[in-house]
């Protein structure tokens, strides 16, 4: 029972973890996006999703150099839940978004949360130190 605990402890740490990162990528996206009224090709900014996640896993490192999952199986399978469950997050952020009438961006959609989100596990996953 103290197995599942922990893990579930840990999982929500990543998660948490990525949710913090995306919202204030988010918040910096809409605070910078006014000079920038012509949308980017949907390539460009995907791309540029998976650029900043990856910095950003790259910052959580910086930050949090251990990994707070310790079990290899669930870092595994955390590289695919919790940029799912974040993509959710920022789908309803966007409809909360659409809601009040304010400016939507890439990020506020499931695919380029879950990507920013993705690429930030992966680099985690990829450079993390396991305890």
């Amino acid at each position: 029972m103290e197995f599942l605990f922990e893990l579930l402890f840990e999982i929500c740490g990543e998660f948490l973890l990525q949710i913090v990162f995306e919202l204030l990528a988010e918040f910096g996206l809409h605070s910078l996006s006014e000079p920038f009224r012509r949308k980017p090709h949907p390539v460009v900014a995907f791309i540029g999703y998976g650029l900043l996640g990856a910095l950003a896993g790259a910052l959580s490192l910086w930050l949090f150099p251990n990994l707070f999952i310790a079990s290899p199986t669930a870092q595994l399978a955390n590289l695919l839940i919790s940029p799912a469950l974040a993509g959710l997050a920022m789908a309803s952020v966007g409809a909360w978004r659409a809601k009040r009438g304010q400016t939507l961006l890439r990020v506020d959609r499931y695919a380029y949360g879950f990507l920013f989100a993705f690429a930030m596990a992966l680099v985690r996953y990829g450079f993390g130190q396991t305890v």
